[in-house]
């Protein structure tokens, strides 16, 4: 499943950025090539000034002038005296001099096709002898090319001179077209350097999700796995009880009995967890006495520890302490968990010491036992749900959970847990408000 979301994510947010940068580069290029015409068409109009000034000042238009002028601006020159072509455009090869039949053609084909046609520029203010121009642009059909044109026209009473500029589009389309191919491979490259990068970001944004989801598979099945040995006991107890005597129906009953005391607290535990996880752990914090409230867990479980003969002892500040805003019961829980813990695991004749100090604005508890202790390795998951070390610290009546519920109620008071090794062998378990 993880795996299908991971793949979606990424051509969503590869996709979309995608046809972003694809929607961007394509306006970029419109504005781009619609002023590299409108430059284009600016430069032709300011060469077509300079001609037409030259050529004003002329008598003689002679032909090495107009090959010069063609080879300086890669034009086309047609010159014609009452629509007569010139001897210039005749010396050439048949296949050109065909050609430019054809370019001659269209190019007045399309200036007579022109709507609301006037002259760009007038010169000599419409004397005998004046020069007009148009300048415009029109597809060559023959070649296939776009060009622009000038219409030069310059007439007297008796004739009329006409000289027609052609200038060839092919190298700005081909500029245009280079740079269209060019975006093309950078918004393709960029296309796959996204999809690497969404594929790792979005693999990091699911990771504490699909991680989430294992913990709680891994919850499921160990809360299954912890309520079916009670509850096979009971059942059996159960169907034991059917034809026993009276005297080992009692002790069927009393199996029965301690093995649902057992559902019942691991049930309790989860549902504290499942409180945590859904964000509704019920805390009511108020001015609390901790001092207070250790002695009265160390009065509760003295009597225990007395049994297993362990000695617990309590070290609290000879100053009075100021109060503590945390939730008394939680709290009392949280002691009572790691107490529990330490009387389990210590051998006999063992020392547990439950302290309280005060440092500026923060409460520190701290219970040690010179026990088992516990390895660098289990530090490390000692607070999971359900997690519980080797064998030897595996006991009937610990599920796992006490820890993890103390995780959160300190953490739910915004305080850290920790655990480390004492100084005398065995742990030391601090709580800090």
């Amino acid at each position: 499943m993880f795996k299908k979301v991971h793949l979606r994510l990424t051509l969503l947010c590869a996709g979309i950025t995608a046809i972003i940068m694809f929607v961007m580069s394509l306006c970029y290029l419109y504005v781009s090539e619609k002023g590299l015409y409108r430059n284009q068409f600016q430069a032709f109009k300011n060469d077509i000034n300079t001609i037409s000034t030259n050529l004003e000042q002329q008598t003689v238009i002679s032909m090495e002038w107009l090959a010069k002028m063609e080879a300086q601006g890669n034009y086309r020159f047609f010159v014609l005296d009452n629509g007569v072509p010139f001897l210039y455009n005749q010396l050439t090869d048949p296949v050109r001099r065909e050609e430019n039949d054809k370019l001659l053609l269209e190019s007045q084909e399309a200036l007579e096709a022109l709507p609301n046609l006037s002259a760009s520029v007038v010169v000599n203010d419409g004397r005998t002898g004046a020069l007009s121009h148009y300048e415009y642009e029109f597809l060559s059909p023959s070649a296939k090319t776009k060009y622009y044109c000038s219409v030069m026209q310059m007439g007297t009473d008796s004739s009329m001179l006409e000289i027609i500029v052609l200038s060839s589009l092919k190298p700005l389309e081909r500029q245009i077209r280079e740079q269209r191919i060019r975006f093309l491979l950078i918004d393709i490259a960029a296309t796959v350097l996204l999809g690497i990068f969404a594929w790792f970001f979005t693999g990091i944004l699911l990771r504490p999700i699909k991680e989430n989801q294992q913990k709680q598979a891994m919850f499921v099945a160990a809360a299954s796995h912890e309520l079916r040995t009670p509850l096979s006991v009971i059942l059996s107890a159960a169907e034991c009880c059917k034809g026993a005597d009276p005297e080992k129906q009692a002790g069927f009953i009393k199996t029965i009995y301690q093995e649902g005391l057992r559902v019942s607290s691991l049930v309790s535990d989860i549902l504290t967890l499942s409180q945590s996880d859904s964000h509704h752990f019920p805390i009511r914090k108020e001015a609390t006495e901790l001092d207070t409230l250790l002695i009265n867990s160390y009065e509760s479980f003295e009597p225990l520890a007395r049994e297993k003969s362990i000695l617990l002892s309590i070290v609290l500040p000879e100053e009075s302490l100021p109060l503590c805003t945390a939730d008394p019961e939680r709290i009392s829980q949280v002691v009572a968990i790691l107490l529990h813990n330490a009387i389990s695991y210590t051998p006999a004749h063992g020392q547990i010491t439950l302290s309280l100090t005060h440092t500026r604005s923060r409460f520190t508890i701290q219970v040690q036992d010179n026990g088992i202790g516990i390895s660098d390795e289990d530090k490390k998951k000692i607070f999971d749900r359900f997690y519980r070390v080797e064998k030897s610290r595996s006991r009937k009546d610990h599920f796992g959970l006490g820890l993890s519920i103390a995780y959160e109620i300190v953490k739910a008071h915004e305080g850290t847990i920790t655990v480390t090794d004492a100084k005398e062998g065995g742990s030391c378990f601090t709580v800090t408000l």
